[in-house]
């Protein structure tokens, strides 16, 4: 790990139509040019929520040009070679995931889906707002981390820490 070079993550969900594509917008603007963010899914439900694109807009990060795809193009030839890969459900943590070129860390991060919340509309996008919220945490924690200082297992302890903060589905800390 290197302070000049740009480092690539992705965001993994099963459907990826909500957490990964809130976290995929957050990074790329929370990173300031140090990180590509991108996100997938094992199971891509093909289009992004709408409520996802709501609250994007409504906390003014970028809310166009997502769409929901299958984790496999980024284990293809030609595909971003990851530093990171995150799991932000746990679905996504618990499945077999693709061999990923290059041994990024990996850690899960996982928060409730806002997409199985039923109720009124302003309790949908509660949940939206909240998934939002638990995710920023993670990330401004994470572009905090001195990666070009901090030894592989200081800095994978810190990643599966992260994982922990408020909002956090489960108690695991591996992933991917």
């Amino acid at each position: 790990m290197t302070a000049d070079r740009v480092y690539n993550v992705l965001f993994l969900c099963t459907g990826n139509s909500a957490r990964s594509i809130l976290a995929e917008s957050i990074l790329n603007r929370e990173g300031k040019g140090r990180f590509n963010a991108y996100s997938a899914g094992s199971r891509p439900k093909g289009e992004v929520h709408p409520l996802a694109l709501d609250t994007l807009r409504a906390r003014g990060y970028e809310s166009t040009g997502f769409s929901s795809k299958s984790w496999d193009e980024f284990a293809e030839a030609g595909a971003p070679q990851m530093d990171f890969i995150f799991t932000v459900c746990d679905n996504a943590a618990g499945e077999a995931c693709p061999v990923w070129i290059g041994h990024p860390m990996t850690a899960h991060w996982g928060i409730e889906d806002p997409a199985a919340v039923e109720g009124t509309l302003i309790e949908k996008g509660q949940a939206f707002s909240q998934a939002a919220r638990f995710l920023k945490n993670r990330i401004v924690a994470f572009v905090s981390l001195p990666l070009a200082s901090i030894d592989k297992l200081a800095l994978e302890t810190q990643l599966r820490a992260i994982g922990t903060m408020e909002g956090t589905t489960s108690s695991r800390g591996d992933v991917a």
